[in-house]
């Protein structure tokens, strides 16, 4: 309160000094007074809150540095079009790699990200889940157009994130494709890649990618 006082007492300083200043030296008003106009326009835009959204990018990031430092036997499984499987191990140096479509996600916790998105938070009874979901606001400017969080709330233990899921769309004039991913915490990742190209059948591709996936949490 009392910094506002003082402020408010400047400004009564300012313009009194101002007014006198115009009445002594009349052929500078026009100079001036634009001035003094634009003096309440300024004071009166407020300043945008920063959305404090939470980095899906930044968990993600936590699980790779787990698995990077972990002695997991990861296994990536790959799909095509459900005609045909490979299975492989890994090494740990080729998980980072594997990851890179959910390591390539826009972080939510950068200001000039957030603006672009908006959230939306509920509770779905069937899957006694709170479901936290950031999406653009504008789709056609976005090629994420979904970063959710399946989150268990405990008052005891505390909310533990389950799931992530995300949503790529990358369309243009030569192929449209789309990614859909499932994060797992502490078990697993899958994306699943349909690209579509003028005049060539539709193909998918699943890549599954396991490190802990038959231990419970």
């Amino acid at each position: 309160m009392f910094i506002n006082i003082l402020s408010s007492f400047r400004q009564d300083i300012y313009f009194k000094v101002l007014f006198q200043l115009i009445l002594d030296m009349k052929k500078y008003v026009f100079l001036f007074l634009p001035v003094m106009l634009a003096m309440p326009a300024c004071k009166s835009k407020k300043k945008v809150p920063e959305k404090k959204f939470v980095s899906v990018l930044s968990l993600i990031k936590i699980q790779v540095a787990h698995v990077d430092t972990s002695l997991y036997s990861i296994v990536k499984i790959v799909n095509t079009d459900s005609l045909h499987s490979d299975t492989t191990y890994i090494p740990r140096e080729e998980f980072r790699v594997a990851a890179k479509d959910f390591l390539g996600i826009p972080d939510l916790s950068d200001n000039k990200v957030a603006k672009r998105y908006k959230e939306e938070t509920m509770y779905d009874k069937t899957i006694n889940r709170v479901v936290i979901t950031y999406t653009p606001e504008n789709p056609d400017k976005e090629d994420i157009q979904k970063q959710e969080l399946l989150v268990t709330h405990n008052d005891a233990t505390g909310d533990k994130v389950n799931n992530i899921i995300i949503n790529q769309v990358i369309s243009n004039r030569d192929s449209f494709m789309q990614k859909n991913m499932l994060w797992q915490m502490d078990k697993s990742f899958q994306v699943v890649t349909i690209l579509q190209k003028p005049g060539k059948p539709e193909k998918m591709t699943t890549l599954k990618v396991t490190w802990n996936e038959d231990n419970d949490q």
